[in-house]
C-alpha cells in the first residue's frame, strides 16, 4: 500500500514539473512570440522558482494541519488551470501571472506527497519511497517535457501548454480516485518545527542544496537554447536529447535513491561531482555530435537526483521536522533554480551561452565547501557531546 502511495505522489509531481519545467524547452519560441529576449522569458522560470522560494515553507506551515488528500488535489488543481489558461497564448502579463499562482503550492503538494509516501514505511525504506516520488522529475525529463518541446516544434508553442493541462488532470483524477481520505492527527506546533532553523548542520545542509541547484540550472535553464545555439542542434535533435537526458535520469534518480539508503553524504556529493565534471565534458566534446550525446547522458544521470539528494540530505539534519525541512529544501532549492536561471540570462547575454556550464563549476564547488563545513560541525558537535557524557 505504501508504494502505491508513493507511486500516486510521482504522477503529480510529473504533472508539477512539466508545468514548471516544461517552459525551458520552448522559451525561444516564446521569446520570438512575446517579441523579447531570451532572458526575459526565462522570467517565466526564474518568477516561478522564486515565488517558490519566498513563500514554500509558510505555505507548508499554514497547511499543515489539512487533509492531506484535500491538499494534493487543491495543488494539482490550480496546475491544471494555469495549463489551460497559458495555452490560449495570453498577454505576457497574464502568462507571467498564471504561471506564478501554482508556485504557491508546489512546495505544499512535493512535502504533502513525500509524508504520505512514507507514512507508514520501515525506516530503512523510507529513502527509497522518496526516490520514486522524486522519480517523477525524471519521468518528467524523458517523457512529457521532451514531448510537449516536440509537440511545440511540429504545430506550435501554445501545444506545450495543453500537454501540461493533460498530465494535470490525469493526476488530479488519479489522486481523487486512488487517494483514501487523510487528516492529519497530530499537528506539530510551528515553534517545533522551526527550532531547526536554529541549528548550524541544517542552515549548511541548506546551503549545500542552494549552491547545488544554483550550479546545475545555469545551464539546463536554457537547455534548448544552449543545444541550438552552442552545440547547433534544431529543435527536433533537442527533443530527442531530453528524452536521451530523462531516460538515464530514470536510471540515476533510481541508484540514487538505493545508495542514500547507505550513505545520505557520499551518494549527494558523488551526484554532485557532476556540477564538475559536465562542463568540462562539454568543452572537451566541442562540435562532435556523438561525444555530446554521451556527455548529454552522463549529465541527465547525474543531473537528475539533485532534489532527491538535496532533500534527504536536509532531512538528514532534521528527521523530526520532515514536513517542514522538505518545504525548505524546495524553496532554497527553487531559490537555487531563480539565482541559476538568472545569472545563466545574463551570461547569454553578456559573454554567450557557451559559458554557462561554467557557473555550474563555481557554484559546485561551494556546495562541496557547505558539505565539508556540514561535517565539520558535526563531528565538533559528537566531540563535545561525547566530552559532557
Amino acid at each position: 500500500m505504501t508504494k502505491k502511495y508513493a507511486y500516486i505522489g510521482c504522477l503529480g509531481l510529473i504533472a508539477v514539473i512539466t508545468t514548471e519545467f516544461g517552459i525551458i524547452g520552448i522559451l525561444p519560441q516564446v521569446a520570438a512570440h512575446y517579441q523579447i529576449s531570451i532572458d526575459k522569458a526565462g522570467y517565466l522560470l526564474s518568477a516561478f522558482a522564486l515565488v517558490i522560494a519566498l513563500t514554500g515553507p509558510f505555505m507548508t506551515l499554514l497547511t499543515s494541519g489539512i487533509d492531506r488528500k484535500k491538499v494534493m488535489i487543491a495543488a494539482i488543481f490550480i496546475f491544471l488551470m494555469t495549463g489551460i489558461i497559458s495555452a490560449f497564448s495570453p498577454p505576457f502579463w497574464l502568462l507571467m501571472t498564471v504561471r506564478i499562482l501554482p508556485a504557491f503550492l508546489q512546495p505544499v503538494y512535493i512535502a504533502t506527497a513525500l509524508s504520505v509516501a512514507v507514512s507508514h514505511a520501515d525506516p530503512d525504506k523510507k529513502n527509497e519511497l522518496m526516490g520514486i516520488v522524486f522519480n517523477g522529475i525524471a519521468i518528467a525529463t524523458v517523457t512529457t517535457i521532451p514531448f510537449s518541446t516536440w509537440i511545440s516544434g511540429m504545430y506550435s508553442w501554445e501545444y506545450s501548454f495543453v500537454v501540461q493541462a493533460v498530465v494535470s488532470f490525469i493526476a488530479l483524477c488519479m489522486i481523487h480516485g486512488m487517494l483514501p481520505r487523510m487528516p492529519v492527527k497530530e499537528k506539530k506546533s510551528y515553534g517545533s518545527q522551526i527550532r531547526i532553523l536554529t541549528q548550524i548542520p541544517f542552515i549548511l545542509s541548506t546551503m549545500t542544496n542552494f549552491f547545488m541547484i544554483t550550479a546545475w540550472f545555469s545551464t539546463y535553464s536554457y537547455f534548448a537554447d544552449y543545444l541550438n545555439r552552442a552545440k547547433e542542434m534544431d529543435t527536433s535533435m533537442v527533443s530527442y536529447m531530453m528524452f536521451l537526458f530523462g531516460g538515464l535520469g530514470i536510471a540515476g534518480n533510481w541508484i540514487a535513491g538505493k545508495m542514500l539508503n547507505k550513505n545520505v553524504s557520499r551518494t549527494t556529493a558523488f551526484f554532485l561531482s557532476g556540477t564538475l565534471v559536465v562542463p568540462v565534458l562539454l568543452y572537451v566534446a566541442g562540435g562532435n555530435l556523438w561525444a555530446n550525446i554521451v556527455v548529454i547522458a552522463i549529465w541527465g544521470f547525474l543531473y537528475s537526483p539533485s532534489f532527491l539528494n538535496a532533500s534527504t540530505y536536509m532531512i538528514s539534519s532534521a528527521p523530526d521536522s520532515m514536513e517542514f525541512a522538505n518545504s525548505l529544501a524546495t524553496s532554497f532549492g527553487n531559490l537555487g533554480v531563480t539565482l541559476g536561471t538568472t545569472l545563466g540570462g545574463w551570461i547569454i547575454i553578456t559573454m554567450g551561452v557557451e559559458y554557462n556550464p561554467w557557473i555550474g563549476c563555481i557554484f559546485g564547488l561551494f556546495a562541496f565547501l557547505m558539505m565539508f563545513l556540514k561535517a565539520a560541525a558535526e563531528k565538533k558537535r559528537r566531540v563535545l557531546s561525547a566530552c559532557r557524557n
